[in-house]
């Protein structure tokens, strides 16, 4: 884990794949599932006290990297390579 990883999300980006975009959930019902789950926690954790405010910022830190992955995800299916006569390349 790097030392980013460490202190923006408290896991490697390849954990946060692992454990929650290629999980049952996500395959189910979605990564916007999934984000909304994320955000829901870290609105019930703000109960617990200023103790939980580190985790919090991490969780939320893991929903935007989501997110960032499916604009990325979405942004290259929607990429057509054109050539310069007008010709769809890929």
């Amino acid at each position: 884990m790097t030392e980013f990883e460490s202190k923006c999300y408290g896991m490697t980006e390849q954990d946060i794949r692992d454990q929650y975009i290629n999980s049952l959930t996500a395959k189910l019902s979605g990564l916007e599932m999934v984000v909304m789950s994320i955000l829901s926690d870290c609105q019930e954790m703000q109960n617990f006290g200023i103790d939980t405010k580190e985790q919090i910022r991490k969780q939320m830190n893991v929903a935007k990297f989501i997110l960032a992955e499916m604009m990325d995800a979405r942004r290259n299916e929607e990429m057509v390579l054109v050539s310069s006569d007008g010709r769809e390349i890929a």
